[in-house]
């Protein structure tokens, strides 16, 4: 196998991706920040109690946080070719089907895009990593589950089936009170930022939107889309720690050394900057995530700033990348995660494309010229209204067996007691601890992944 370089693998490891929908990754229970689950009851849907974050981790952390609660470094810069190299991939939910152009670039995923097996590998983009000796550097977490953003760095091959992992890194995106919920719409406010939800996201630790209350300070992983907008991939209600916000920068007032990021005005006066790919500049646009040590009045003053999973844009860089569709005006001019995309010339898939428009999950894949990506595949995943079809996916030993509602790969909790569960090369009573099985589900609720197949390997 030749690995080629791979230039940024951006990687919104949403921990699965065998089918559409922007979660393809399922869902593992996660402690309150920093800590642990031990002691939290089970929730409704049984999920296990008294395990620590580390042991539900599908990939634990190898090394310290960078310091401060920064999140995932720079990608650097690099090219692709036949030499093996590094680069970073950003995922968070694909099926495999091959958007993109092929060879190296940076591939982006929204929710769901990998799982960790008993032979330490993530899927990300339908590309399996394999994850043995990768530094895998966790701001906020001590280990990485289903449903987390995060950043790959490692070679894949020009099949885009394989690759290996040198680094993976992750932090939260979203941390702070919740000022209201709409539950008709699946949504809620924290830190003057509308936070949407989907059939995708995964509730590490309740069963859904009904649990979020008021006054609640929550945890959220997700993908920032239209200003003042983050569609969740995973949410956890139970979190405790400072302030964390990240979006699109507005209103940037340089000499003040503001900028605002939804309904927050963001003073960064004393704050460290992390600047993205190629050094650039702070400006309107651009998405960032800002660290805080406390809430003011509609205000928050930084500690950091860092800028969020910068796509390289340099001209001939191949790049497939997943998120919500913004500024759109038709196929040939739409935005996604803030990159400029054409589309007028890409293959549709996943859905008519009448459908594409603002507020769509979509994976786009191309070659980059002059700024924007001219994609030759386009993925609808998920449209506002009508839904689509997430699909988590784990592969790997049974780490523990309870029964057959309750077990683990990776220590990912798994129920494959439903009524229509497939069974495939065996059934329900061959499920035992050390067995090597793939899950597929579609529903990760109090961090139960529910299988709807499981596959004897």
């Amino acid at each position: 196998m030749c690995l080629r370089a791979a230039y940024a693998a951006l990687a919104l490891l949403l921990l699965s991706s065998c089918g559409g929908g922007s979660g393809g990754g399922g869902g593992v229970p996660i402690a309150a920040l920093g800590g642990s689950a031990a002691g939290s009851p089970a929730g409704p849907s049984g999920s296990p109690a008294g395990d620590t974050a580390a042991e539900q981790s599908l990939l634990p952390r190898s090394s310290a946080p960078a310091g401060g609660g920064n999140g995932p470094g720079d990608s650097g810069t690099g090219t692709g070719g036949a030499s093996s190299g590094t680069g970073t991939s950003v995922a968070g939910g694909d099926d495999g089907s091959g958007v993109g152009s092929g060879g190296t670039g940076v591939s982006t995923a929204d929710a769901g895009i990998g799982s960790v097996d008993g032979a330490g590998s993530i899927l990300v983009n339908g590309v399996r990593y394999n994850t043995d000796g990768a530094t895998v550097v966790l701001d906020d977490v001590p280990g990485l589950q289903l449903g987390m953003t995060a950043k790959v760095t490692g070679p894949f091959d020009s099949e885009l089936t394989s690759g290996s992992a040198q680094r993976v890194e992750s932090a939260i995106d979203l941390r702070g009170p919740v000022t209201s919920v709409n539950g008709g719409q699946g949504s809620f406010v924290i830190l003057g930022t509308t936070v949407t939800t989907d059939d995708a996201t995964v509730w590490g630790d309740s069963s859904g939107i009904g649990n979020v209350s008021a006054g609640a300070t929550l945890q959220v992983w997700g993908l920032p889309s239209a200003p003042g907008t983050l569609r969740a991939t995973r949410v956890e209600v139970r979190a405790t720690g400072t302030p964390i916000l990240s979006g699109v920068v507005q209103n940037l007032d340089v000499s003040a050394r503001r900028f605002s990021i939804g309904g927050y005005v963001i003073d960064y006066g004393q704050a460290a900057l992390t600047s993205g790919a190629g050094g650039l500049p702070l400006a309107n646009g651009v998405l960032v995530r800002v660290r805080s040590n406390a809430i003011g009045a509609g205000q928050l003053v930084a500690s950091s700033v860092q800028w969020w999973y910068p796509a390289p844009l340099a001209n001939g860089t191949a790049l497939q990348i997943a998120g919500v569709v913004t500024d759109f005006s038709g196929l040939g001019s739409l935005r996604v995660l803030g990159v400029p995309v054409n589309a007028s010339s890409a293959k549709i898939s996943g859905g008519p494309e009448r459908s594409v428009g603002n507020g769509v999950k979509v994976v786009v894949g191309g070659v980059v010229s002059g700024g924007v990506l001219q994609g030759n595949r386009l993925k609808i995943q998920n449209v506002p209204g009508t839904g689509g079809q997430p699909s988590f996916s784990l592969t790997g030993q049974i780490s523990t067996f309870n029964s057959v509602a309750d077990f683990r790969i990776k220590g990912q909790p798994i129920n494959a007691s439903g009524p229509n569960v497939v069974f495939v090369n065996g059934s329900a009573s061959n499920l035992a601890a050390h067995v090597g099985i793939s899950v597929e589900g579609n529903r990760v609720s109090d961090g139960v992944l529910f299988a709807d197949r499981v596959t004897f390997q």
